[in-house]
């Protein structure tokens, strides 16, 4: 059975028809990078997962448990939304740190809101991230004192902290400088190493070549192409996949 199973998703603003149908599904551990064009939908469909914006249409289905259908949940309790949201992590692409925090208050807060262990227990948690993420030495900064990167990987160790079942990044390097990209990068990829089930969206083709067990390119509000790195790096069906990686391919 899939952890997660995404099936009709379709989403409008106004007349604007965003996502027109998605379906995917994705097994326990498995890296999936969507990718695509500015506008194809890939982080409105990244936002309807995490319920930061809700489909009119579609189901999503985390261990067998149908957890939203758009005909259904039309309005759900703010209490019920912090149960649903609890299956993922979202790492923002401009990291979403509070600056008035230092780096182990950010981590703490949210789990300490919701009282998911005792002060001790969540520092010492969040003092095994930081140094996971490799930053045990900033854990008493401030993000103003942070590069880019370093920031983005607290942003990774805060989502962590949460235990979700699904770990989801919105373009998590787009406002890094190309040098501080690879140390993101970097932290991802040992996620990986260690049995993390992810959602990528990515522009980075490299990574999502190298890292990814699957690969959707969104176009238009479809899945355009869905397959492994091979089947479609090396192997596209589709013109529009063709057409994207080749254009892709030239900026590097």
């Amino acid at each position: 059975m899939a952890l997660l199973e995404v099936k009709g998703i379709k989403k409008r603003f106004g007349k604007s028809e965003i996502l027109k149908g998605i379906d995917f599904d994705l097994e326990k551990g498995e890296v999936l990078s969507i990718i695509g064009s500015s506008g194809s939908g890939k982080t409105t469909l990244l936002r309807c997962i995490n319920f930061l914006e809700f489909a009119e249409e579609g189901t999503i289905t985390v261990n067998g448990e149908t957890i939203y259908d758009g005909k259904v949940d039309k309005r759900i309790k703010e209490k019920d939304l912090r149960t649903k949201r609890l299956h993922f992590g979202l790492v923002f692409q401009d990291f979403n740190l509070f600056p008035q925090y230092s780096v182990l208050k950010n981590l703490t807060l949210a789990p300490s809101l919701l009282d998911m262990g005792t002060k001790e227990e969540l520092e010492q948690r969040a003092r095994q991230l930081i140094d996971r993420v490799g930053l045990k030495d900033k854990i008493d900064f401030y993000p103003c004192q942070l590069s880019g990167g370093q920031k983005q990987r607290v942003a990774i160790a805060r989502a962590l902290m949460m235990n979700p079942d699904i770990l989801c990044f919105d373009e998590p390097t787009s406002a890094l400088d190309p040098e501080l990209t690879g140390e993101v990068l970097k932290v991802i990829k040992s996620l990986k190493d260690e049995g993390s089930t992810m959602i990528v969206v990515t522009h980075e083709m490299e990574f999502a070549k190298n890292v990814s067990d699957k690969i959707i390119f969104m176009a238009d509000g479809v899945v355009e192409e869905c397959g492994t790195p091979q089947q479609v790096f090396e192997y596209p069906q589709s013109e529009k996949t063709r057409a994207f990686l080749a254009n892709s391919l030239e900026k590097f």
